[in-house]
């Protein structure tokens, strides 16, 4: 690994170990929040066989995990952050799923060294957790070898430009609104008063990366008419426009251009 992201990752550990233990309760109220989380779950299920192995990446307290787990699926939760993985294994042992969900202390660049290497069936990685690394090209040629024939990968990203983002510009919050311009490098972000750096990748990028091992099967934008949530109130103070934003996303979250300018997109592809 290059020492500089090498430096990010441990960055990237310690703040969100610090956030660990008031992660879930600072998002549980944040409609637009839960309405990402419904989004993801189903297009995982539109493409999720019965009894599936799941390999997830960056898994944080494990919300997505568990509720996996109670769909059928086995999980293998994976994270970086120390704090993260003892949030995480707290929540399954109180769900009384020890027995559908283990965990692992590990990083997504260093998947060759997994304890428990698979064959998966599918690879799950949410809410832009590989946006933090300048390595992702490396990242994705790791899958093959996780994965058994016919394997799907679903991942949840930031791309390079949002329109909801960018229309900030508007109200003056230049810095917010330009923060995915000029992002080659990484630009700086910061949780828990830590900084690390993030990158931003297109849909045409992960084909890019994985052309020669997969097929693209789906993408979707992810809030490109519903505002990101971090638009706090949104939802509750315009409750009948939130409404027909849902709508809007729902027609037409597969086309182009929408499926790639919303805050994130969904990206699912398998294993040629």
């Amino acid at each position: 690994m290059n020492p500089a992201n090498d430096i990010n990752e441990q960055q990237v550990a310690l703040a969100f170990s610090r956030q660990a233990l008031h992660f879930d309760q600072l998002y549980e109220k944040n409609k637009i929040i839960h309405y990402k989380r419904e989004r993801v779950r189903r297009h995982l299920l539109d493409f999720l066989p019965e009894n599936a192995s799941i390999l997830e990446l960056n898994a944080g307290t494990g919300e997505d995990a568990i509720w996996l787990a109670r769909q059928g699926y086995q999980v293998h939760a994976t994270d970086i952050a120390p704090g993260m993985q003892e949030m995480l294994r707290q929540k399954v042992k109180s769900a009384g799923l020890e027995g559908s969900v283990t965990n692992e202390l590990r990083s997504f660049t260093d998947l060759g060294q997994l304890d428990q290497k698979g064959p998966y069936d599918h690879i799950f990685s949410n809410f832009a957790g590989l946006n933090c690394t300048a390595e992702l090209s490396a990242v994705i040629s790791s899958f093959p070898d996780l994965l058994k024939k016919n394997g799907l990968i679903t991942l949840v990203l930031l791309p390079k430009f949002c329109l909801w983002e960018t229309s900030l510009m508007i109200k003056g919050k230049f810095k917010t609104a330009t923060r995915r311009f000029f992002a080659t490098n990484g630009r700086s972000a910061r949780v828990e008063g830590e900084y690390f750096k993030c990158w931003y990748y297109n849909p045409s990028d992960i084909i890019k990366y994985s052309k020669r091992e997969f097929e693209v099967l789906c993408i979707e934008g992810l809030c490109t008419f519903v505002p990101p949530s971090y638009i706090e109130g949104f939802a509750e103070k315009h409750p009948a426009t939130y409404a027909r934003l849902v709508r809007l996303e729902e027609k037409w979250k597969s086309a182009w251009p929408w499926r790639s300018v919303g805050d994130y997109y969904i990206i699912t592809l398998r294993k040629k």
